[in-house]
């Protein structure tokens, strides 16, 4: 659906060529007939931008954690199960790794009634596991840490463990000489000499509440606000009309923008607030999506790898100790960098996982 579930494959396709294996990246959606990936990705589109409330209904009804029945998306997902049956087969394949909720209802499906023949191992890339990531047909989750594992443990009681999030090297915080950082400090200087760059993601489809509100206050304050809007032409163009603000369409350079920046407005808890937490810059969540966003936002916060502000006068308080040099900002900066230093590589637990799984088959 968005892009951060594109990147994580992709940054999972490039470790595994460069040791020496093959990987191929696949759209659950695409794998869907008569159009019906298109459809829903345009429907889930439309409503987060246009109509929120609709999406926070369906999170509650599909999504959200917690007991009781309610619908599961496999019946939806299982559309796609003879496309993925015949691709594994003709490929391959040594295990199957869904980066995407409906890709995980799929494979636990065609793994409980024995019609994939290898492995699933799924990587569950948010920081609130909800009930569509969860199949107790699937072999083992691993999740970005320890408590969203021990969640999906006691939801499934199928294996999962913790590995921590995937991004590419270049975000890691540490990385001598990030390319294009020093381009984007000049910019900054330039454009608001004396201001910290704050920068607020909308992601990919450029969605976000009241940001024009929210670019506004920062400017007015002090802040340089350096807004994502992602394929969000329209956004751009309004928001490029706020004095004081740097509205950028699709960013490529993102590794060397956050290591220019001094934070992150987060509104998701998604790929963009963990590339953050891995250049080493605070992030604050604020007016998050509903659904996914609100819940994750959330448990970040919980965490104590990012911050949680409820208003205006919150998210101002929050950016003044964070951006500044102190033990605030070094702490929050440890407590998100811990995700990557404290945890096995994600492509090596993955592997591990499937050969426990093939182990368990053989006994």
């Amino acid at each position: 659906m968005g892009a951060g579930h594109d990147t994580v494959a992709a940054e999972l396709v490039r470790r595994a060529g460069e040791r020496g294996d093959t990987a191929q990246v696949v759209d659950v959606l695409a794998l869907l007939p008569y159009g019906l990936g298109t459809v829903l990705r345009r429907f889930y589109r439309g409503s987060v931008r246009h109509f929120p409330w609709a999406y926070a209904a369906l999170y509650r009804l599909f999504l959200r954690p917690g007991p009781g029945r309610r619908p599961s998306g496999t019946p939806l997902a299982r559309l796609a199960g003879s496309r993925l049956r015949e691709l594994a087969e003709r490929t391959g394949a040594d295990v199957v790794v869904p980066v995407f909720h409906l890709g995980a209802q799929l494979t636990g499906h065609l793994r409980a009634r024995g019609l994939l023949p290898v492995p699933s191992v799924v990587l569950v890339i948010d920081f609130e596991v909800h009930r569509q990531w969860l199949h107790p047909g699937n072999d083992h989750c691993l999740c970005l840490t320890e408590d969203a594992a021990r969640r999906v443990r006691t939801s499934t009681g199928r294996p999962a463990s913790a590995c921590g999030p995937l991004v590419a090297p270049g975000f890691l915080a540490g990385t001598p000489d990030v390319p294009g950082a020093a381009a984007w400090r000049d910019l900054f200087d330039r454009l608001g000499p004396g201001r910290p760059a704050v920068v607020l993601s909308a992601g990919a489809w450029g969605v976000g509440s009241r940001l024009d509100t929210t670019v506004r206050l920062l400017a007015e304050h002090g802040f340089l606000p350096v807004v994502l809007c992602g394929d969000n032409q329209r956004l751009r163009r309004v928001l490029s009309g706020t004095p004081g603000v740097l509205a950028l369409g699709w960013v490529t350079d993102m590794p060397g923008l956050l290591h220019a920046a001094r934070a992150l407005i987060d509104n998701a808890a998604g790929q963009t607030a963990v590339q953050a937490l891995a250049a080493g810059l605070p992030v604050v969540g604020h007016r998050p999506i509903p659904g996914h966003g609100a819940d994750g936002v959330r448990r970040m916060a919980e965490l104590g790898v990012s911050e949680a502000a409820e208003d205006g006068d919150a998210l101002l308080r929050a950016l003044r100790r964070l951006t500044a040099p102190g033990p605030a900002r070094r702490r929050r900066i440890a407590a998100g960098r811990a995700l990557f230093t404290e945890q096995p590589d994600p492509l090596t637990a993955l592997t591990g996982a499937a050969d426990a799984a093939r182990a368990r088959l053989r006994q």
